[in-house]
Formats: C-alpha cells, sequence, structure tokens
C-alpha cells in the first residue's frame, strides 16, 4: 500500500482575498493616501502658478478717461 502525504498550505490568513477586514482596511488607506496626494499636488499647483502682482503697464495718455491730447 502506497501511501502519499501532501502537505496542505492554510494560506486563508494570509490572502489579500480571504480577509475582508485587512482588505478593506488597506483600500481606505490607499484612498486617503490618494486624496492626501491629489490635494497637496492641487495645493502645489496654484502655488506655483500664483497670481504675482500688479504689473507696471504704460497705458498711452490719449487712451484714458480723461484724454490727454498734444
Amino acid at each position: 500500500m502506497s501511501t502519499e502525504y501532501k502537505e496542505v498550505i492554510d494560506s486563508t490568513h494570509k490572502d489579500f482575498a480571504h480577509n475582508w477586514v485587512s482588505t478593506s482596511r488597506f483600500l481606505f488607506y490607499c484612498q486617503v493616501f490618494v486624496v492626501i496626494a491629489f490635494v497637496l499636488g492641487g495645493c502645489y499647483g496654484l502655488y506655483t502658478h500664483s497670481y504675482k502682482g500688479k504689473p507696471e503697464v504704460k497705458v498711452p495718455d490719449n487712451t484714458l478717461y480723461n484724454p490727454k491730447y498734444k
């Protein structure tokens, strides 16, 4: 009589699909990280393209509200 033993590996505690509690926790932290990354990226983009101030523009005298003619 031949007796063959096969090793059974129990991976239900380590598998991503079998442990819904750790899976949902992992996905929640991934969502939080992605939202924070987008918010910080948007803030950085707005900061780098922010308004630099009122530029000094030379306006011709004849186009003023009260024009000055020669």
